[in-house]
């Protein structure tokens, strides 16, 4: 993309809004899904939050400070309309969210999107043990491979209180493999 200053004026103008914000769509599409599956697990369910994210996106762009990159932004909005979709889906379904998540790891060998095995879903079952928090460091750092500056953005957290995370959950997640 060009110059971030640059581009968020394209998305601003009226004249230039709709193209830019078409690059935009293009750009960070597949990553923000990927990111979004990953804290809800389920493909439709992914798919939703992400026309969420980026109504939203669209919606509070003229909100857009540049205190963050475009890019932490707009994984912040993806990450709490995620966290707030897996509340309110467990609230209809009278469940707690780690009631939600077991139910929804335990499917994920039927979901058609998944093509993982049986590790995999283990794994899964292990990361759905963590407190949120770690949760969501695990998840951008082993499967999306963001770097540790990007997810403190990303988060509103330090660096070292991430890498402080990472670090307990892979052990619980290392216990939790060897154990069951």
């Amino acid at each position: 993309m060009e110059e971030e200053k640059d581009f968020i004026k394209l998305l601003l103008d009226p004249k230039t809004q709709n193209e830019a914000f078409q690059k935009l769509l293009n750009t960070y599409q597949k990553p923000l899904y990927f990111h979004i599956r990953n804290i809800v697990l389920n493909h439709d369910d992914a798919d939703d939050v992400l026309q969420n994210t980026f109504l939203k996106i669209y919606q509070y762009l003229k909100n857009f400070k540049g205190d963050s990159k475009l890019f932490s932004w707009m994984y912040r909005i993806a990450t709490n309309e995620a966290l707030t979709f897996l509340k309110q889906k467990a609230q209809r379904n009278k469940v707690s969210v780690e009631e939600l998540n077991s139910k929804i790891i335990d499917n994920l060998s039927a979901d058609s999107y998944f093509d993982g095995d049986e590790i995999q879903i283990k794994l899964h079952k292990a990361i759905a043990l963590l407190p949120t928090k770690q949760q969501l460091v695990f998840k951008m750092k082993y499967f999306e491979e963001l770097k540790y500056e990007e997810i403190a953005s990303i988060l509103d957290t330090s660096v070292g209180a991430l890498k402080a995370s990472y670090h307990h959950a892979s052990k619980k997640i290392e216990a939790y493999m060897h154990h069951n």
